[in-house]
């Protein structure tokens, strides 16, 4: 009987996943992706402008995302990511030049918001208290149906991580989405809250030893194939066809779609998956050193309030500021010089560096960064299983429970794997 072949469409982070866990099993992998390069939207690159290499996008992971540290564990990659040591997060609002940081208690006794020196300034037990509503939002629900808007935490708390986390504004992002993480962090303790980012990069850390991992395992992966048509045989797929050729299916194979939705639209019309066209904006500066006035403390972050961004990233002489959902805060519209001169005026706010140019500047818009997560987006999330019994679907628009993250990603990938290991038992 011929060896049985998964055959991975898309080498995003939700096909790689899938492919090391396959792969793990002692399953014949290879991977197809219609880019030069793996990881998606998860890269990193070297920019001629900065003369750096840059992330093509910002991501901040938690230490309670368990299936993208099993993930690095598995591809030998634990010990990439950094942070404080405590789950601290340290602000500034860009306005008055407040800084705080709210600090996390460990435990599921949430004693920090007991503290006003760990919880945001200006709060008090009782906002936290009402926050607990998210806890039973219902699947039509925004975050600003569930929580109070005009609180002291709706600025300082529920808008940044609302638009981190779903990409979109608290008006518009599904709040059982949002209450996902929280319920897996924040409701945890600080255990599971401490904010982590990659050493060197996204590359580094998530793309690269996975790939290495792959080859080891004798896996394949096969860059510069763009997948054209998926021919189907009654309940299952049938042939693949690239512009190399084409790929018969044999009885015993599989198939694993990890493409965007709007890819997957066009192989499949049938399928209706949300739209993936929700924005983030990334401009990267280069300093004239790297920043040495301890202006992020242990951290290589900070999150901004009251400013177009909400977080500013910084490795070396690099910083990065991310405008999450700049679609729907009108800042697509925003000619590039106008964004790089007031996001150059938030970031000398932000690390205390007033009377300092820089030395280079980058402009990167991701015009599909996420799906719409907004209640009827969300609904539209697909099952991973399909009506074709060797064709499984996996990316951060099937329905993971999570939003759109590293972790949602890594998440479908596992599920995905999962699927067709049970089928084939």
């Amino acid at each position: 009987m011929p060896e049985s072949r998964i055959h991975i469409i898309g080498a995003g982070l939700s096909g790689l996943s899938a492919a090391v866990r396959l792969a793990d099993a002692g399953r014949r992998v290879i991977v197809y992706d219609a880019a030069g390069h793996a990881g998606g939207r998860c890269r990193s690159f070297y920019d001629k402008t900065l003369d750096r290499v840059i992330d093509n996008g910002n991501h901040l992971i938690m230490s309670g995302n368990r299936h993208a540290l099993s993930y690095l564990g598995r591809i030998g990659s634990k010990d990439a990511l950094t942070g404080p040591a405590t789950a601290s997060y340290p602000f500034v609002d860009i306005k008055s030049g407040a800084r705080w940081t709210v600090r996390i208690s460990d435990g599921l006794f949430p004693a920090w918001v007991f503290d006003p020196k760990a919880r945001v300034p200006g709060t008090r037990l009782i906002d936290y208290l009402k926050a607990a509503g998210i806890a039973a939002a219902r699947e039509d629900q925004t975050v600003a149906d569930v929580v109070d808007t005009d609180g002291p935490l709706y600025r300082t708390f529920w808008e940044p991580l609302t638009l981190a986390v779903l990409n979109t504004t608290p008006r518009l992002g599904q709040a059982r989405l949002l209450w996902s993480v929280i319920r897996e962090t924040f409701a945890l303790g600080g255990g599971p809250s401490r904010p982590l980012v990659a050493k060197k990069g996204l590359g580094p850390a998530f793309i690269d030893p996975a790939l290495a991992h792959l080859r080891s395992k004798g896996a394949e992966v096969l860059l510069n194939r763009r997948l054209r048509l998926v021919t189907f045989a009654g309940d299952r797929v049938s042939m693949l066809d690239f512009p190399e050729g084409t790929i018969d299916i044999g009885p015993r194979d599989h198939v694993i779609l990890a493409v965007p939705p709007s890819r997957l639209k066009q192989l499949i019309p049938e399928l209706d998956p949300p739209d993936d066209d929700a924005s983030i904006l990334n401009v990267h500066y280069r300093l004239r050193a790297p920043l040495s006035n301890g202006a992020l403390g242990e951290s290589p972050f900070l999150g901004l309030v009251s400013a177009d961004a909400q977080w500013a990233f910084v490795r070396d002489d690099v910083v990065s500021l991310t405008v999450s959902a700049s679609h729907a805060i009108g800042m697509d519209d925003v000619p590039n010089e106008k964004a790089v001169a007031d996001l150059w005026r938030e970031t000398q706010v932000a690390l205390d560096i007033r009377n300092e140019p820089y030395e280079a500047v980058r402009v990167i818009r991701e015009r599909r960064a996420t799906p719409n997560q907004s209640p009827a987006a969300v609904a539209k999330r697909l099952k991973p299983e399909t009506r074709w019994r060797n064709l499984v679907l996996a990316g951060d628009h099937t329905d993971t429970g999570v939003p759109a993250t590293i972790e949602g990603s890594i998440r479908s990938g596992d599920r995905a794997a999962e699927i067709i290991e049970r089928t084939a038992a």
